[in-house]
């Protein structure tokens, strides 16, 4: 006869992680575990409920029937059971634990970082796990909870997300300091028209707003280099092989660079910064500060192009 009376919270969590990501390794790699030792507890709670739970006859893992009820009835239960001992956690000021936040790529390099040191700095025993993903990917682990919450730019299908903006971030120009176009201390998107460009692929959550805005304008630029990280961008303009149109967040990447120049865009065109969860699904107490945290940090972050734009 089977006993139940021994199945740990733990067990049932990475049970569905292995039910959700069909994988042992990487529902290891969600909950901080090797691949055995996932294996190992499916297996231990396989005996405590008498029932097989996944096939492993496959590269992917296969819920049985079995594995497919007590997956769909459990994430709730669990979901609030967690909530529970959060709230219960909450009264005495202790915050243990692991929050996992998503992030794309330039929010990871210029946000995320202050935000796990302040966050290590106010509750020192919780875990701020950072998972760093292109935008498709992060959207992606959201709805599939594999983070707690994300920080985007504005995604365009949002009716399965609650959102919140937390920053509102201007494109702008990056250009070598010796081209005629740093004379100016802030340009027309006109300007642009003609020019060879370095930008963003179609990876990045910002590429779909910068293209939008030269067809708005009606700009014929010719796109000459498509790119996976703002770095690499920087590296080509450098070079001499175009002109750049980046989030003014990823100015301070330029550094004291006596080669590239920031120049304001107009009419300024902005993306907008979010924090996304799943819709419906209440956060952690624990997630819940890291959430207020980043948002506070953002609104009080400001990028270098909103400034005053010096002299050239």
């Amino acid at each position: 006869m089977s006993s139940t009376a021994n199945i740990t919270l733990r067990q049932l969590r990475v049970f569905l992680a292995v039910a959700e990501l069909r994988n042992f390794s990487r529902a290891g790699d969600r909950m901080g575990l090797t691949q055995p030792a996932v294996s190992r507890i499916i297996h231990e709670l396989e005996s405590q409920v008498g029932l097989a739970l996944v096939n492993r006859t496959t590269r992917l893992v296969e819920l049985t029937q079995a594995g497919r009820s007590l997956a769909a009835k459990l994430e709730r239960p669990i979901d609030d059971l967690e909530l529970a001992l959060g709230d219960i956690q909450d009264l005495t000021g202790q915050r243990r634990g692991t929050v996992r936040v998503g992030s794309s790529p330039t929010l990871s390099a210029q946000l995320m970082p202050a935000c796990i040191a302040e966050s290590a700095r106010r509750w020192p025993d919780l875990r701020l796990q950072l998972l760093d993903r292109v935008q498709q990917d992060v959207l992606a682990s959201v709805r599939a909870g594999e983070v707690d919450f994300a920080a985007v730019i504005e995604p365009q299908d949002t009716q399965d997300l609650d959102t919140e903006v937390i920053q509102h971030d201007p494109f702008v120009l990056v250009c070598r300091a010796d081209h005629p176009l740093a004379r100016h201390r802030s340009l027309n998107w006109q300007r642009l028209d003609g020019q060879p460009l370095v930008l963003l692929d179609h990876a990045s959550g910002s590429r779909r707003l910068i293209d939008q805005s030269l067809a708005q304008q009606g700009i014929a630029a010719e796109v000459v280099q498509e790119l996976g990280h703002v770095t690499t961008a920087f590296r080509m303009v450098e070079a001499g092989l175009g002109v750049s149109v980046l989030p003014g967040l990823v100015a301070p990447d330029l550094g004291s660079s006596q080669t590239l120049v920031v120049r304001p865009l107009l009419p300024r065109v902005e993306r907008r910064i979010m924090l996304v969860r799943r819709r419906h699904r209440a956060l952690s107490p624990m997630a819940a500060d890291i959430w207020q945290l980043v948002a506070g940090l953002a609104a009080r972050s400001q990028a270098p192009s909103q400034r005053q734009p010096s002299p050239p």
